[in-house]
């Protein structure tokens, strides 16, 4: 038996147990810390910080990538595109005029609210599968880096 006296203990990914996947997502989409669900994780706009302010998690190692804005167009085009169809079906007399001003409008508001909600439930996603280094042996972290 080995004695731990003086010596910094570290926790193996696989002896941490499973983590909610829809946890961790809520909690990224509502901007928080995957793991303790205090912390921010964007310390700017999409900017992601390199760790929880709460808990100290690393964040670095996520890999959002193209995915927050492609879920991003998807679902505001297709919300958008069908109010636009229901606006001219019960009101085909407005003028062109309110719908070029009307619909990017809202289109602009959507994108900007929904992308750092859908980059943070992605983050939360890959810090509950444990990917690019959230805990997995992927090689894809930086194994270089010590832990606090």
């Amino acid at each position: 038996m080995t004695s731990s006296i003086g010596t910094a203990q570290t926790i193996s990914p696989a002896s941490e147990g499973p983590r909610d996947a829809w946890l961790s997502i809520k909690r990224g989409f509502r901007g928080k810390c995957p793991h303790c669900g205090k912390g921010e994780i964007f310390y700017r706009y999409l900017k992601v910080s390199d760790s929880c302010p709460s808990c100290h998690t690393e964040l670095h190692h996520q890999r959002a990538d193209d995915a927050p804005p492609y879920v991003t167009i998807l679902i505001v085009g297709h919300v958008i595109g069908a109010m636009m169809l229901a606006v001219e079906e019960w009101n085909d007399a407005l003028p062109i005029w309110i719908h070029a001003l009307v619909w990017p409008i809202l289109v602009l508001i959507m994108c900007l609210a929904l992308l750092p909600r859908f980059k943070g439930a992605l983050i939360g996603y890959q810090w509950a599968l444990r990917m690019h280094g959230f805990g997995g042996e992927d090689g894809d972290g930086d194994s270089s880096k010590t832990r606090a």
